[in-house]
């Protein structure tokens, strides 16, 4: 699990606290909340708990009430809201400029071969670039590897809303040792399901029926607004089970 210290706006990060990994060859990175001020200074833009992760060399301030604010790398789940002749429009919060995603922006995309997405199609998609002098740009590949990795579009299911620091708990590699998250685990002991979780606080489930696919939800939702521990979690999600 992350180390965490409390921060306010403005705040300049101390050298000291820096994460210190074991390749030196590893870059620094910055996450949501802290800002690069040349030549070497570090400083928070938001009030909240700095997060420290040794073993990425990662360092960000975690703000679950705060509005999402694209970074390069995000996985996120955007709708398509329009299009024009070489890019779709997507909405990712109420409070952000839409993300322009190319419409060759998917695994070996041609003019001919190109998904079809209409106003309201959900699609996984990555944040390529994002600057608050330009619209964001997002793809539905990973750039390093040109292969979809999971992203695309996101067809039936159901989106529901959680917290932007739960959301990055469950897109750790190892949910239950390093985000403190046990809901998923449990529940795929019982029930199939498929599931993209984005930065911008939104899930989507997919599974054989409605009430399978409101559990998974609601189980993420209930874990999130209780703040349960991994053992609190692992009572939720069975005795949900219990009741489908």
């Amino acid at each position: 699990m992350a180390s965490k210290t409390l921060v306010l706006p403005g705040e300049t990060i101390s050298p000291d606290i820096l994460p210190t990994p074991t390749n030196p060859n590893l870059l620094l990175k910055l996450g949501p909340g802290l800002r690069h001020v040349p030549p070497s200074t570090i400083t928070s833009t938001i009030a909240g708990p700095l997060c420290i992760d040794q073993k990425k060399n990662a360092i960000w301030v975690e703000n679950n009430s705060g509005r999402y604010i694209p970074q390069p790398n995000d996985l996120i789940i955007a709708t398509v809201h329009h299009s024009s002749t070489d890019f779709y429009s997507c909405s990712i919060t109420p409070h952000t400029t839409f993300p322009q995603l190319p419409q060759l922006a998917f695994e070996g995309a041609t003019k001919k071969t190109r998904p079809q997405l209409n106003s309201g199609s959900l699609i996984y998609a990555r944040v390529l670039t994002a600057s608050k002098h330009t619209d964001p740009e997002i793809v539905c590949y990973n750039p390093s590897t040109g292969k979809s990795e999971g992203m695309g579009e996101l067809k039936g299911g159901m989106v529901f809303d959680i917290s932007l620091g739960l959301a990055r708990r469950v897109l750790m590699a190892k949910q239950r040792e390093d985000g403190g998250i046990a809901v998923l685990e449990e529940i795929a002991e019982n029930v199939a399901f498929e599931v993209a979780v984005g930065r911008n606080g939104k899930v989507w489930v997919k599974s054989g029926g409605v009430k399978e696919t409101l559990l998974v939800g609601r189980a993420l939702q209930e874990a999130d607004v209780q703040g349960l521990g991994v053992e609190e979690q692992v009572k939720l999600v069975r005795k949900m089970i219990r009741q489908v």
